[in-house]
């Protein structure tokens, strides 16, 4: 069998002769497929063992086509199954000879990349071998891969992989790569936006990270040169930059198809006045005149709007966003 086929090419053939015909003993098949009488009688019973074929018994043995969504499907998820596992252990024996090379030896920590299509490549594979989690700070002017050409992201997220981005402002107001992140988002990813950010950064499963080195100002004048940093204090450090922008950064939403940052509207900052000011939920539904349960509905939201999960910290939020 080839590489790849579900079928043996002397059976697909056959197969497909007696799809054709609906029905036929062998001699027919035979004739359709343009194979000997025995090449066809030993392609007929292995079609019928795999579920493809059924033989009706008479004066003369008939063969029947039948569907093949069955026995081929399961044979591909059985495949596809032996693939992934296949695809991890890969990437586990080479994380293990990636550990131990960087334990002998100190300088494999950090590896330089050169060029644009190196860099590209190498941001591919990272996301290919992800398991857990990306996080991303995506600057204007991308370097080696704006954001319609990471194909590699949608995949991910289909296979559970979270993914978590900081956008500078300056790439919500180009339309191409707008597109790209409304589509991410829809596709699931978790982004923020900040007015600026210190550095490109892309960090996979918290133990390799991708940090361009040349300044933006010397671009055109040399190749794009990247950092892959490995498990160490270097990487922990580019781990608590993300997070630390992470925390201070505006959530995202899509609201009708379309990007926009979340913010609280003027009656929100009404009742984060109240809030602010001390008064428990009880007093606050009073002077709006809604129910508690509503206040709470509303603060929770703020809440996911600010980036947090309590509401001392939406008090904080509050106060550096300007909302009161």
């Amino acid at each position: 069998m080839e590489d790849g086929a579900l079928l043996d090419p002397e059976h697909d053939r056959v197969y497909r002769a007696l799809i054709r015909l609906g029905s036929a003993d062998v001699e027919e098949v035979a004739r359709r497929a343009s194979v000997r009488h025995d090449e066809a009688a030993r392609a007929l019973h292995a079609l019928r063992d795999q579920g493809l074929a059924a033989e009706r018994t008479g004066d003369a043995a008939v063969y029947v086509a039948l569907a093949p969504d069955v026995a081929l499907g399961d044979r591909l998820l059985r495949r596809q199954a032996a693939l992934e596992e296949a695809r991890r252990s890969v990437a586990a024996l080479s994380e293990e000879f990636r550990d131990i090379a960087r334990r002998r030896d100190a300088d494999r920590l950090v590896e330089i990349v050169h060029g644009r299509a190196a860099l590209r490549a190498r941001l591919h594979t990272v996301q290919m071998e992800a398991r857990e989690e990306i996080l991303w700070f995506c600057r204007t002017n991308p370097l080696a891969m704006p954001g319609t050409e990471n194909t590699e992201e949608s995949g991910a997220l289909r296979r559970g992989v979270r993914y978590r981005a900081i956008y500078e402002r300056g790439l919500l107001t180009d339309p191409g790569e707008l597109t790209g992140i409304t589509e991410s988002v829809r596709l699931g990813e978790e982004a923020r936006t900040l007015p600026a950010l210190p550095v490109r950064l892309a960090i996979a499963d918290r133990r390799t990270a991708i940090c361009p080195l040349v300044p933006d100002g010397e671009r055109g004048f040399v190749e794009p040169t990247a950092a892959l940093v490995h498990r160490s204090e270097l990487l922990d450090a580019l781990l608590a930059l993300f997070e630390s922008h992470w925390e201070r950064a505006t959530p995202l939403r899509l609201a009708d198809g379309v990007i926009e940052e979340a913010d609280a509207d003027a009656s929100e900052k009404h009742l984060l006045s109240l809030f602010v000011a001390g008064l428990p939920d009880k007093s606050i539904a009073s002077q709006l005149g809604v129910s508690r349960r509503t206040v709470q509905r509303r603060l929770d939201r703020l809440m996911s709007i600010a980036g947090v999960d309590t509401r001392t910290g939406l008090a904080f939020q509050a106060a550096r966003r300007g909302w009161l």
